[in-house]
């Protein structure tokens, strides 16, 4: 079992390379690349990154930079043209961004052949080893994670909506907490956690949606301001993130992408969630936030 699910997760990531190296004239579909993967674009681009290191934009990014290097030096094509080809509207625009990656502008890095005798390289960091001219797919897995798999009853959840940054859904937790408290719903053992029901990476930022909740009891009567969402019962794993928020994506990326693919088990329905366990703001190597998949 475990075998059989490493390798589907695997050859979805390997076909998913090979649609990119194939799509380095166009711009990326990445909601068709998770569709071919069979998976919703939230899940399938966390096992992306996990897997490889990077997403499948910034590959396609990397990939793009990394041709222009060796079109640079094996053409003669202007700068502006390997420009256009390379996906950048304007000259200034990719001189920033190949400058940003190789640490020179592509004029310089054109004739440093010539001034210095020596072929620069063409190839940025790639943890996968993938690149323009030289593809070998490696996964890399660090250190175990702590997982536990656990069945979970049902969940009823007060939630507050929030749309946008999901890095800034702090202020809906905030206003959430000024009508929980007055309500009685701030009651021992409830659970303060988020739902991501939106991909970051094909969603534009204005549209993200999420909601901060707290859990409620089946017959606890909820004010005009909330709404409510279930939790459906069922198999999850769960796995801790110790430390500040801006790295939960870290995490998310290591249990999807490291741990799923080894574990023998399939992403199941429902939504991936957070729960905030230590909320000491002050300090945030101890915050502590339980990270929940679904399994299937």
């Amino acid at each position: 079992m475990k075998t059989e699910t490493r390798t589907f997760y695997g050859l979805a990531v390997e076909r998913t390379i090979v649609r990119i190296l194939g799509s380095l004239d166009s711009a990326l579909d990445l909601t068709a690349l998770a569709r071919e993967a069979a998976l919703s674009p939230f899940h399938f681009h966390r096992i992306f990154r996990g897997m490889v290191g990077e997403t499948p934009l910034e590959m396609h990014r990397r990939l793009r930079l990394e041709r222009a290097a060796r079109q640079l030096l094996d053409h003669d094509d202007g700068v502006t043209r390997i420009a256009f080809s390379a996906g950048y509207e304007t000259h200034e625009a990719f001189t920033r961004a190949f400058h940003a990656a190789f640490g020179l502008s592509p004029s310089a890095f054109r004739s440093a052949r010539a001034t210095t005798n020596r072929r620069p390289p063409t190839q940025l960091a790639s943890r996968a080893k993938v690149h323009f001219d030289t593809t070998q797919v490696q996964f890399t897995i660090g250190e175990p994670m702590d997982v536990t798999v656990e069945t979970r009853e049902r969940l009823r959840v007060a939630t507050l909506a929030h749309r946008g940054a999901y890095n800034r859904i702090g202020a809906a937790f905030g206003r959430l907490q000024g009508i929980a408290g007055p309500a009685g719903l701030e009651r021992e053992g409830a659970l303060c956690l988020a739902i991501y029901h939106d991909d970051p990476e094909t969603t534009p930022v204005e549209e993200l949606r999420a909601d901060a909740g707290i859990s409620v009891s089946e017959d606890a009567l909820l004010p005009a301001d909330l709404g409510e969402t279930f939790l459906p019962a069922g198999r999850y794993a769960r796995t801790t993130h110790q430390g500040p928020y801006d790295k939960l994506g870290d995490s998310w990326a290591r249990f999807m992408g490291e741990w799923l693919p080894s574990s023998g088990e399939r992403v199941g329905e429902g939504p991936t969630f957070e729960v905030y366990r230590v909320m000491t703001m002050d300090k945030p190597e101890a915050l502590q936030t339980d990270l929940y998949l679904p399994l299937g």
